[in-house]
């Protein structure tokens, strides 16, 4: 595999139930910023271009591993929002909040689910209170520190749903679009193009191009928005861009208990991701089915970002616990690599890739863990794949 198809992860596991003993030392003995994971047969990027950064002080006070700082770092977030109709937030998402600026991110991504929309019941006032809420605890303390919010709606969000009379959460949309459209909520981000802002629009930051798509349900995109995306990840300011990445609320594949359905993850999947492709996008992140899983499929390399609220859920394959996740992406521009560092936020940990699955079947499609390939599973882990689909979607 070619060094900018196989990247590295830095993942290690909490203490209790997910991370082994020989994970446990080597947290305890470790550095705050540790050896980045990587298989024997990959290429490392050369210390000189990715030199740690000081360690903040709130970090080092909490023993909490602050790792080597890449050309451009990201900080991703997803589904922070609490039970239905929540204007408040868990104690641990408020902690990973005031925890974000000590790892000094260019941008935080939220991959969807801020508030906890999504139930017809919810009067419109309430859903303003629920968006003043998510001002109060999440956007104006990243403001305040200066750092850009790029985001995408998920479901809870502004669902784009429908029903016998058209949009079913109509208003939630209404309500998700006025708030992002206020000049005093818009984020600092260069825009590119802001199309159908908030719902679809695009950015760029420090060398990256960003495309931000309404994955709000498992709905066929529309075509005029589909285009759109063709057109924008085509363009000469996105193709001039050193890396793409494109950011959805739902995956395009399953990985998660209780979402391996119809409706849970984007329709035509291998079509877009065909298109993803296509355009040389490095990374989709997404949110949505709760569970971290670090994958790629063919070339295009998935982060499927845990919830760091509310349902935290069991991947399909293994036996790990569920486990609510923070990811740092490291980008080295001149090599087009990511590293990521996943913290499990209720206890800080940094998780281990080699606690994770090394592939997930799901009913849509296979995703490998992004440090692998087809040919390097072993045959049982093939056959887990051709038993349920074709050889041929297996390897696609």
């Amino acid at each position: 595999m070619s060094l900018k198809r196989r990247h590295f992860l830095r993942l290690a596991g909490a203490t209790t139930g997910f991370g082994l003993a020989a994970c446990v030392q080597r947290l305890a003995t470790s550095e705050t910023t540790p050896t980045p994971v990587a298989a024997a047969s990959t290429p490392v990027v050369s210390p000189s271009i990715a030199t740690p950064s000081p360690v903040n002080d709130q970090l080092r006070a909490q023993g909490i591993p602050n790792p080597p700082r890449g050309d451009v770092r990201l900080v991703v977030i997803s589904d922070i929002n609490g039970p239905y109709g929540s204007t408040t937030y868990g104690a641990q998402v408020s902690r990973a909040i005031a925890l974000i600026p000590s790892w000094q991110p260019d941008l935080v991504i939220a991959s969807g689910d801020m508030v906890a929309g999504q139930d017809r019941n919810l009067t419109r006032a309430r859903i303003q209170e629920m968006w003043a809420g998510f001002d109060r605890a999440i956007a104006a303390p990243l403001r305040q520190a200066n750092l850009p919010l790029g985001f995408t709606l998920g479901n809870h969000d502004a669902s784009r749903a429908v029903g016998v009379n058209g949009l079913i959460y109509r208003q939630e949309r209404e309500l998700a679009a006025a708030y992002w459209n206020n000049p005093a909520h818009t984020p600092d981000v260069e825009f590119v193009d802001r199309y159908k802002f908030p719902f679809y629009y695009t950015f760029q930051r420090a060398g990256v191009f960003f495309l931000i798509w309404d994955a709000t349900s498992g709905l066929p995109m529309p075509a005029e928005d589909l285009a759109w995306v063709e057109r924008s990840l085509a363009s000469p300011t996105a193709q001039a861009a050193q890396l793409r990445i494109v950011v959805g609320h739902l995956p395009l594949y399953a990985i998660a208990q209780e979402r391996d359905k119809v409706g849970e993850v984007l329709d035509n999947a291998d079509e877009l991701r065909s298109l993803l492709e296509r355009h040389n996008v490095h990374t989709y992140i997404s949110g949505h089915h709760h569970a971290f899983y670090p994958g790629h499929r063919g070339r295009l390399e998935l982060l499927h970002a845990g919830a760091m609220g509310d349902g935290p859920r069991l991947l399909l394959t293994g036996n790990l616990p569920r486990i609510k996740t923070l990811t740092v992406v490291d980008i080295t521009l001149e090599t087009a690599t990511t590293v990521y560092t996943t913290y499990d936020v209720e206890t800080m940990r940094v998780l281990d890739q080699n606690q994770l699955p090394r592939l997930v079947v799901g009913h849509n499609g296979v995703v490998l863990r992004r440090d692998l390939e087809w040919n390097e599973l072993t045959p049982q882990e093939q056959a887990s794949c051709i038993q349920r689909h074709s050889a041929a979607i297996c390897q696609a």
